[in-house]
């Protein structure tokens, strides 16, 4: 089992670093798409029980809350 679990840690920290490096080039505006996508796919997820409607739903709005945020000036 604990190879398992140091196998499970060593692929969670490359897959973040990979994810953080193609954030690299992006616009403020893209990554706060990103993350209110992220934050709101998680907030519809827990509100519908799960169902995948509800986290696309959730992922939808929070993009676009997101994107409203930080409109370039």
């Amino acid at each position: 089992m604990h190879t398992f679990f140091k196998t499970f840690a060593v692929l969670c920290g490359t897959l973040s670093f990979v994810l953080l490096n193609g954030c690299a080039g992006m616009s403020e505006q893209e990554k706060s798409t990103a993350i209110g996508a992220g934050v709101g796919a998680v907030g519809g997820s827990i509100l519908s029980g799960g169902s995948a409607a509800g986290t696309l739903g959730g992922a939808a709005v929070g993009g676009y809350l997101g994107h409203e945020i930080k409109d370039p000036k």
